[in-house]
């Protein structure tokens, strides 16, 4: 099972060392690998491994056993199967299907970057699944329905449906702009949507958990929500929302009647609820006691009506009030009704329910964590298997709202700064679940700082370099050296590593993951100096600008879900075509083959302009300490490689575009800077300082 497992390594170790050291290493990989699937635990792996090559790729990735399918065979039992799942991907794995979720956007409003966020969250882990052999379904949609859009309407002239057309296909435009790989947009004023509504309606009726009654109470019409005496602050919502006396006929729904078995469900499944956080202010919440739940309004009609029971004596009069769904049931439900329900036993319902995840903002975390699993649980359907509530995004430090001007609008942001920039930042700037911090500079910092100068860069020398020096062809990798072995392993170890990332939804540290084997690049391209190697080892330079490509390669491809148009663009300077862009092609045998034909470099990913900033142009711009002395050594090692392709004498394109590059870095630098040029040292000066 080793053997198979670490083909990859067998292969390199081949190449420049002997077969008695090679069968020493196996064996002891072997070892390592038998002790991992017994005891799942990747510390006490990493600490077995006692090799150098081993031992130094163990401490960057945690874990250099890259794919072990095979190792299965060695241990079987559940703990086996978990560790082959975590390394890596057999062809005969079989991945469960992904029904991902983000909730229905209210349609009283226009989309802000809380609603893009959301999407982009959904995006990520729909595209990761896909790539990753996984069947997915990605939903996404409009709630349509409700008292607040009745009113709305009403008051800009129009009808409630009208309003609805209107304001949804503001959400719809989110797709194109933010690349997102939707495969339903659903309305709540779709028939095949009412069809479910009533039929979950009947469902939960037939169980015994509906009963008409009178309500009385406060009621926030901004959010559609019911609140007692004690949630109200200063006698508004908790939000902040306007309340107001309700008293009518209401249908009610047996909420505290399911307390008790909603939480023994939410206390032993640990990630039906995240992060962890929200898990404990919803079982804090359920310890006051649920209440019954009104779930009818008399008041208005823009809605569904609840359908008829004719056990109950005042149905058919025609003096009964006609009582619309509660706002929260109509929506929730779009989350079968997108599946097929009530059709529960389809291909589409079987095949994706329970969902894999519903993704929400975390207002509105108690629709989703109480009242809709206490709704399935009602009607005898499978709970979906996770809810995660993320944080919200402030702008500067403030809190987002209309009334200060400061509601940051999604659409303009991309057309300003770039889909894939904008994507990358709102993922890589906050932990994820956190709240976020939102500003124009810290995007363009991010954007300059992680994909320009760190990965774009990187793609840009090394392909333009390949391209002039290996006649615009892949080379071929000669002998490979320790510090290629683990450059390559780093690499063959990010895809369980992201894995992880998205299976605990980790999101943050996804971008962080691959910026980590970005940088190790470009180390490893600055210590190996191939424009050195272009007169002194020929062969040498070939190998090491092949093993450069075929790291960008694998940089490209899981790059893909975050930054999907910008990992096209270097997977199409690598001359990987679209049939080679899948995950299954980062196992062995699917490296890039010497000889194929590369396309003429050019810069796919460039500079934001800071300067070009109206709302920050007022004053100087201004690095932090840290990615000030980030900068600093940045300029100063390309500087340093300046100076050595002028002693080496390297070829006049090869020693401009490094030049290039460093002039690019040194327009980064505050006015003034002494590496910028702006406070030049006096001989004497600098002699003094010497002397000191």
């Amino acid at each position: 099972g080793a053997w198979s497992a670490s083909r990859c390594l067998r292969r390199r170790w081949s190449g420049h060392l002997g077969q008695r050291e090679v069968g020493r290493r196996m064996e002891h990989l072997a070892a390592v690998a038998i002790f991992a699937v017994l005891s799942t635990e990747m510390g006490a792996l990493t600490a077995a491994l006692s090799l150098p090559v081993l031992t130094r790729a163990a401490s960057r990735v945690r874990m250099t056993v890259l794919r072990a399918p095979s190792v299965c065979m060695m241990a079987r039992g559940s703990s086996s199967h978990r560790i082959a799942g975590s390394i890596g991907r057999a062809d005969s794995v079989v991945r469960e299907p992904r029904f991902i979720t983000t909730p229905i956007y209210y349609v009283n409003g226009v989309p802000h970057i809380g609603h893009a966020y959301t999407s982009l969250a959904c995006d990520v882990v729909a595209r990761f699944s896909r790539l990753d052999g996984h069947d997915v379904l990605f939903l996404t949609g409009t709630d349509e329905h409700g008292q607040k859009v009745e009113q709305s309407a009403r008051a800009a002239g129009e009808t409630p449906i009208a309003l609805a057309d209107r304001v949804s296909s503001t959400f719809r435009s989110l797709i194109p702009l933010y690349d997102l790989s939707c495969d339903q947009f659903i309305r709540t004023t779709e028939r095949r949507h009412e069809e479910a509504v009533q039929a979950l309606w009947t469902a939960l009726r037939s169980s015994g958990d509906i009963y008409l009654g009178e309500y009385e109470g406060w009621y926030s019409v901004r959010d559609e929500a019911f609140y007692t005496e004690d949630e109200l602050v200063d006698g508004k919502a908790p939000t902040g929302a306007e309340v107001d006396w309700v008293a009518e006929s209401s249908y009610f729904f047996r909420l505290s009647r399911w307390q008790e078995r909603l939480e023994a469900h939410i206390r032993e499944h640990e990630d039906f609820i995240q992060p962890v956080s929200r898990r404990n202010e919803v079982l804090a919440f359920m310890r006051e006691g649920l209440r019954d739940l009104s779930i009818s309004r008399t008041t208005f009609s823009w809605g569904i009506a609840v359908p008829p029971d004719e056990s109950e004596a005042d149905a058919a009069s025609p003096e009964s009030p006609k009582h619309i769904m509660y706002v929260w049931l109509d929506a929730l439900t779009n989350y079968i009704t997108a599946v097929g329900y009530p059709h529960t036993d389809s291909s589409s319902f079987t095949k994706f329910w329970p969902a894999h995840l519903h993704m929400v903002g975390k207002d509105i975390l108690r629709f989703h964590a109480i009242y809709w699993p206490a709704f399935l649980m009602a009607a005898g359907l499978p709970l979906p298997r996770r809810v995660f509530a993320h944080g919200w995004w402030m702008n500067d430090g403030e809190k987002m709202s209309k009334s200060l001007g400061n509601v940051i609008d999604p659409i303009a942001l991309v057309k300003k700064y770039g889909t894939d920039q904008v994507r990358y930042f709102m993922l890589n700037e906050v932990a994820f679940g956190s709240d976020g911090d939102f500003s124009d500079r810290k995007l363009i910092e991010c954007v300059n700082a992680k994909l320009a100068n760190e990965l774009g860069n990187l793609a840009y020398r090394t392909t333009s370099f390949t391209y002039k020096q290996c006649g615009g062809q892949v080379p071929a990798a000669g002998t490979l050296t320790a510090a290629d072995d683990l450059l390559l392993a780093e690499g063959d170890a990010l895809l369980p590593l992201l894995r992880t990332h998205i299976d605990k939804l980790n999101l943050h540290r996804y971008p962080q993951a691959l910026s980590s084997l970005t940088q190790s690049a470009n180390r490893y391209i600055d210590v190996q100096a191939p424009w050195a190697l272009k007169k002194t080892d020929p062969e040498r330079m070939r190998t090491v600008l092949w093993v450069l490509l075929e790291t960008l390669r694998r940089i490209a491809l899981l790059s893909q879900p975050l930054t999907p148009s910008l990992a096209v663009a270097i997977l199409e300077q690598l001359a990987v075509g679209e049939g080679a862009r899948d995950f299954t092609q980062l196992q062995a045998g699917c490296e890039l083959r010497a000889g194929s034909v590369l396309p003429e470099p050019r810069i796919a990913i460039p500079r934001l302009d800071l300067a070009e900033e109206p709302v920050e142009a007022k004053a100087e711009p201004t690095l932090s300490g840290e990615l000030l002395a980030q900068l600093e050594q940045e300029v100063r090692a390309q500087g340093l490689r300046v100076r050595e392709l002028k002693a080496n004498g390297a070829d006049k394109d090869t020693l401009d575009a490094e030049v290039g590059a460093l002039l690019v870095l040194k327009a980064k630098l505050p006015e003034g800077h002494e590496l910028k040029g702006g406070k030049k040292k006096s001989k004497q000066t600098a002699t003094a300082a010497r002397g000191k």
